[in-house]
């Protein structure tokens, strides 16, 4: 009887040391993870904020040229531009020259809305010339329908630019005013060039969108006159004679 009673306690004794090995692995196994964790938060990368495009400037910061562009980037530029033309104007401290009173923080915001039309005439222009087609061939005719598609593409491309013109001219004319006359941003010398050749008509859009225009429909009735049919028969290859 005592012999049984020393063997079980002897198993007790046995099988609270195993549980007690089994808690500290678990609790270094906890240590060690926690440590891990610990380590690699320290070494981890901070999470980007977002850019909050708010001011005229932001958006503008936004806007690019490709070296290539395509549809879509050019697309992009028009998006940003147009909320710029729509957005306010930051702080002057944080304009893109240096202000130092009103009238050059007038003259500045004539300017820059002057610039900003000017480049959504770029961009129009540039898009409608992917869809352009200079100059109809005869053996266009087969295409004809997917020619004229693009056609009025680059035609709307080009008749939005009107409206924007006559916000750039209106800006610019505004840069002109009499009390302007010696005030000269030099840390804006490209939009001041602008605002120069637009006033001298170096710089003159209308010009530029009545040629492109005119040959764009001159385009489309040649097109349109051209017999599907016909054009297929041009361009296949006549049959050797046996």
């Amino acid at each position: 009887m005592v012999h049984t009673s020393i063997k079980h306690k002897k198993l007790t004794k046995d099988t609270d040391s195993a549980d007690n090995q089994i808690v500290k692995k678990s609790l270094l196994i906890t240590l060690k993870a926690f440590s891990l964790c610990a380590v690699l938060a320290l070494f981890a990368v901070p999470k980007a904020d977002a850019y909050v495009a708010k001011y005229k400037e932001d958006y503008y910061k936004l806007y690019h040229v490709h070296h290539q562009q395509l549809p879509d980037d050019i697309i992009e530029n028009i998006w940003w531009l147009e909320k710029a033309t729509k957005a306010d104007f930051c702080n002057p401290l944080y304009a893109y020259t240096k202000i130092e009173d009103e009238a050059q923080w007038e003259k500045y915001r004539c300017l820059f809305q002057m610039h900003l039309n000017l480049k959504l005439i770029e961009q129009h222009l540039r898009l409608g010339n992917i869809y352009d087609k200079k100059v109809a061939y005869f053996y266009d005719a087969p295409w004809k329908d997917e020619y004229l598609r693009n056609l009025e593409k680059a035609k709307s491309c080009y008749e939005i630019c009107y409206v924007y013109w006559q916000e750039a001219s209106i800006w610019a004319e505004k840069a002109n005013e009499g009390k302007f006359k010696f005030l000269h941003l030099t840390g804006l010398q490209n939009w001041e060039d602008e605002r120069e050749r637009i006033g001298n008509g170096k710089l003159d859009y209308k010009k530029t969108l009545d040629r492109e225009l005119s040959r764009l429909n001159r385009v489309i009735e040649d097109l349109k006159k051209m017999n599907k049919t016909e054009g297929f028969a041009v361009i296949q290859l006549p049959e050797d004679s046996e």
